[in-house]
């Protein structure tokens, strides 16, 4: 302990885009929020010796192990990140768990419902706290679109169309990776996950769905420019009709062959009252349409994120100067990091994880059969 109050060792599993991430966010949040507890980046794992270096190095850790298991067990580490791919989910968290170590984990949660569902058992009958690496839920302006809807703003809901939509694999000669394999999901569990999340944020639970999957790309090379292909039988689209539990109806599309889009995580929710517009390619704006008055003078107004949103104010004190993707992962760290200190468990936790995590499934059996299917 010293006079900023007492410290909780951090141990992040992997060092890709989302390791660094991670650590940039602990970091971060140490030195903007106001924390019961004061992050200590105690330990990096990796099962690549050079890569655990290189992170310990830049990351800014104290240690760094080849082992993750050694992690998961050394008595200085008390929260543990999984930022690993997600089939490795299932065993690194449990372990974690059983440890008794808190658990901040990458979506999908798990490769399965069942799976997730055990996660999210072992972590409340631990009684650790839990976060489900969703960041683009902690944009301050989301939290303001569920405050408008709450509110009755746009009067009642009548219609919801969201995307996630990508182009990082519409190159067919894009080379067969991890997330091409059945325990990756395909589209529907590595994007869908996020834009299905964020439907369930913003109108709450979704009942039933109608799903149809689709593979664009068949085969691809097992490396770029090699001769040799393997085949492809995971989903390249997920189109999603879906029921809420409000009554409203909706779309939910997730694709990563769009070509064009690096980010189109957006949504239109259409009211009684008036509607709202959102993409993430433009994330420190809200439209927000209203319903009455003149027709001559009616149109969406554009909401500017700023200190009026927090946490905005404690990035920059101005409009305009606009919050960015390792922000939101700092807001999200900062969340788990004040549950895990005894303030309000903000989520989304392993219980919402696992929610999310039926839907996925259940538009997966859906497609298969070609029906419309209710949300067990």
């Amino acid at each position: 302990m010293d006079d900023r109050g007492p410290t909780i060792g951090v141990g992040v599993i992997g060092t890709g885009f989302m390791g660094k991430a991670h650590a940039l966010a602990y970091r971060t949040a140490a030195s903007l929020f106001p924390l019961a507890v004061r992050p200590v980046l105690e330990m990096v794992a990796d099962n690549d010796r050079t890569g655990a270096e290189r992170a310990e190095r830049s990351f800014g850790f104290r240690r760094m192990t080849e082992d993750w298991q050694e992690l998961v067990s050394d008595p200085k580490v008390a929260i543990v990140s999984v930022t690993t791919p997600t089939e490795l989910h299932h065993e690194m968290a449990l372990a974690a768990i059983t440890a008794g170590k808190h658990v901040h984990c990458e979506k999908p949660l798990a490769t399965n419902e069942a799976g997730a569902r055990r996660m999210m058992e072992a972590a409340e009958a631990a009684g650790v706290a839990t976060q489900v690496g969703f960041n683009y839920l902690k944009n301050p302006l989301l939290g303001l679109a569920r405050e408008m809807i709450a509110g009755g703003e746009l009067g009642e809901i009548t219609s919801f169309r969201g995307i996630h939509a990508e182009d990082y694999m519409a190159d067919p000669e894009a080379p067969f990776a991890w997330r091409l394999e059945a325990a990756g999901g395909g589209v529907l569990a590595d994007l869908g996950s996020h834009i299905i999340g964020l439907a369930r944020f913003l109108l709450g639970p979704i009942v039933s769905v109608f799903a149809d999957l689709e593979t664009v790309v068949t085969e691809r090379p097992i490396a770029r420019g090699s001769a040799e292909r393997r085949a492809v039988t995971v989903d390249d689209i997920a189109r999603l009709t879906v029921r809420f539990a409000r009554g409203a109806g909706g779309t939910i599309e997730a694709s990563w062959v769009a070509s064009g889009r690096s980010m189109q995580l957006g949504f239109e929710i259409a009211g009684s009252k008036g509607g709202l517009v959102f993409t993430q390619e433009r994330m420190n704006e809200l439209l927000f349409y209203r319903a009455d008055g003149p027709q001559f003078r009616r149109g969406f107004v554009r909401i500017e994120a700023g200190p009026e949103h927090p946490p905005y104010g404690l990035f920059c004190p101005a409009r305009g100067h606009q919050l960015g993707f390792n922000d939101l992962k700092t807001i999200e760290v900062a969340d788990f990091l004040s549950a895990i200190g005894g303030g309000e468990a903000k989520g989304p936790d392993f219980r919402e994880g696992w929610e999310v995590q039926k839907v996925v499934e259940t538009a997966r059996l859906s497609a298969h059969a070609r029906s419309l299917l209710p949300i067990p």
